[in-house]
């Protein structure tokens, strides 16, 4: 993929993708094939399909197409193809610790059988690491280290014969001296959206959605059941929008789609997300951060309020933010809590900088 981010996946069945930038900041032929063969790993271990069976119990509609269903919420559907105004779909596409010690070790054998030295794969990982700056790796954060994780691998490696040993080939070398005469790659957010921009059946003259003056909310409430996980209520005049990854409820004239993703400039965006942590604060620093990967200019916050959202103990912060929508700035109200089996449910309440005082009480009441 023609993108500058240090990042590779694997969909269930073997498709296979690897960014432009690992390939490039490789040190040599071995650790893309450590990539490659880790994720090789997940597939032939059928991660993947696992964490779908796994996601059911948290679904609110009816399951269109979900690859790997980590981020479950609304209507799921193909979370690679498609995303939601947060672009939670792709940023929550990880393994769990043991599934990645799984696909770590059979990594190693792949890479042996193949003629590989397999403490190449221990060596990408720290190429990752130190290659991906400050923003963190990405592919690190879908893919956890399980602890230990270069030691394991190098004590495997000990133990595994190499034949027919593969080198640094004069075609890797070739292939990596051509990708970097290219012009630079485009950010995973750019590549979006120019590709959204090709699509402008639904966009006004700017290259956004024609959005209208959305209504009021009103003074009624309406009721909505999310299937057996929760149960939701808003102003009347909110309509109720199948998304992907979460469920959205937003005024007409206060929503539309830009390409391929579902924007939305006043209402709320709710779902939830599998959490391996169990500690509310350190599900919501990691919830943010994903969000954060896909939205660069979401402020972080500063510090979370405890609330009560029903009768769970929950954490509130708000950030800013620009919309795609609109090119405004806008703020964005958070509330996060944990279920009962540890997942983390959350609600984002969304408006524009200047009428955000008047939605704010509004999405409390929600």
């Amino acid at each position: 993929m023609n993108v500058r981010e240090i990042n590779a996946f694997a969909l269930p069945g073997g498709p296979m993708f690897i960014n432009r930038g690992m390939i490039e900041k490789a040190h040599n032929e071995g650790e893309i094939a450590g990539v490659m063969a880790h994720e090789l790993s997940h597939v032939a271990l059928r991660h993947g399909t696992a964490q779908a069976t796994q996601a059911t119990k948290y679904e609110i509609g009816e399951v269109i197409g979900s690859v790997v269903g980590a981020i479950i919420g609304g209507r799921v559907g193909n979370v690679v193809a498609q995303g939601t105004q947060f672009g939670l779909g792709t940023a929550f596409l990880r393994f769990s610790r043991e599934y990645e010690r799984q696909a770590d070790i059979l990594g190693t054998h792949v890479m042996a059988d193949a003629g590989y030295d397999p403490r190449d794969m221990a060596s990408v990982f720290r190429t990752i690491e130190k290659e991906s700056g400050p923003g963190g790796p990405q592919w690190l954060s879908d893919h956890p280290n399980p602890g230990n994780r270069y030691d394991y691998i190098n004590r495997e490696a000990q133990l595994l014969r190499v034949s027919n040993r593969s080198h640094d080939t004069a075609q890797f070398q070739s292939v990596q001296i051509r990708l970097r005469s290219m012009s630079p790659a485009p950010t995973t957010e750019q590549a979006t959206r120019n590709g959204a921009g090709r699509n402008t059946s639904t966009r006004g003259t700017s290259g956004r959605p024609a959005l209208g003056r959305p209504e009021l909310p009103s003074s009624r409430w309406a009721t909505f059941d999310e299937g057996s996980l929760f149960r939701i209520s808003v102003p009347s005049n909110w309509r109720e929008l199948p998304g992907n990854n979460a469920v959205t409820f937003a005024p007409e004239g206060a929503y539309g789609s830009m390409g391929q993703e579902s924007v939305f400039t006043h209402g709320v965006e709710a779902g939830v997300a599998r959490n391996e942590t169990h500690d509310l604060r350190t599900a919501t620093d990691e919830l943010i951060s994903s969000l954060s990967q896909s939205n660069p200019r979401l402020s972080r916050p500063s510090g979370y309020d405890r609330v009560s959202l029903g009768r769970s103990s929950s954490l509130r912060t708000v950030l800013s933010n620009v919309s795609d929508a609109t090119g405004e700035e806008e703020r964005v109200e958070v509330y996060t809590t944990l279920l009962r089996d540890g997942s983390l449910f959350y609600l984002f309440g969304v408006a524009p900088r200047g009428e955000f005082n008047d939605y704010e009480p509004i999405f409390r009441r929600v």
